[in-house]
């Protein structure tokens, strides 16, 4: 088994010391020993080893908080989920110490260099009646977001595409020639000089749509860190957020039938400090 271990985990862990310490573990909570004979179709557990994770600046704002849900105004550069290198520093390990959920799940997700509006469940219970509200398309999301002025553009537009993200790759493509799989309304709301304000309005949420919309029309969002081009930057440096605001949230609540409405207290463009901007609109709806 410590064989095994170390070319499973390929340099990731110290797999001798952790044997030592007796850090593996069966399902039994019996301890994995070097020379145990390797047993196929075995769980092995153990808890891995944490970088010191330095603290992600703003404030992690509740929107809103009943039995069924919880809406944050979440800053740039905190993950929703804990992944990677980022665990402490997400939005669901965070809310479940501060809150005292531990169930708490995003229903879901905004990028980690993305800011605003994000809905998670209190309990693992309510988790299906919300997430078939995305799935159904039901939820209206807006967006907003400050990239390049281009006069010759002719707006509001409708992007359609297909766009896919292979698993691995940092970045997703268009593929030419396929049926459409992503549609987003394109608006200016202002202009500041060489910038501008756009609004967006996603009829589908694949991942990295609004970035790769934008840069397809030549517009691509401020501080995008991977479009037009790969930006090499350390994991942990915080001073250029995405100029990509989740703004506005609504939908008809599945369970009570209420009319649900969250709008985000940041304004573009977004800071890498704390939230600017009056406090949200928050509530039952309009």
């Amino acid at each position: 088994m410590g064989a095994w271990l170390r070319h499973r985990l390929d340099g990731r862990t110290d797999v001798d010391g952790m044997l030592v310490g007796g850090r593996f573990v069966y399902d039994d909570l019996r301890a994995v020993q070097e020379e145990d004979p390797y047993a196929p179709h075995t769980f092995v557990w153990f808890h891995r080893d944490l970088r010191e994770e330095p603290e992600v600046p703003g404030e992690l704002r509740v929107l809103h908080r009943d039995e069924r849900i919880v809406v944050v105004d979440k800053p740039a550069f905190l993950a929703t989920i804990p992944r990677g290198r980022h665990v402490r520093q997400s939005v669901v390990v965070r809310l479940r110490d501060e809150l005292g959920l531990p169930e708490v799940s995003p229903l879901h997700r905004l990028d980690r260099v993305t800011s605003g509006v994000l809905l998670l469940a209190t309990e693992k219970r309510w988790r299906g009646p919300y997430q078939v509200m995305f799935e159904r398309g039901t939820v209206r999301k807006t967006y907003r977001a400050l990239a390049p002025w281009r006069e010759e553009l002719s707006l509001p537009v409708t992007v359609r595409d297909h766009l896919r993200k292979t698993r691995g790759e940092w970045r997703a493509e268009v593929v030419p020639g396929l049926p459409p799989n992503a549609e987003t309304l394109v608006e200016v709301e202002s202009r500041d000089g060489d910038l501008a304000v756009y609004r967006l309005t996603p009829r589908t949420g694949r991942t990295h749509q609004l970035r790769l919309h934008l840069h397809g029309l030549g517009i691509p969002i401020v501080d995008d860190p991977l479009y037009p081009v790969v930006r090499e930057t350390s994991v942990d440096d915080f001073s250029r957020p995405l100029q990509l605001l989740a703004s506005e949230l609504a939908f008809t609540d599945p369970v009570d039938g209420s009319a649900r409405r969250f709008v985000s207290g940041q304004r573009l463009p977004v800071s890498a400090g704390r939230p600017q901007g009056r406090p949200a609109d928050v509530g039952g709806g309009e």
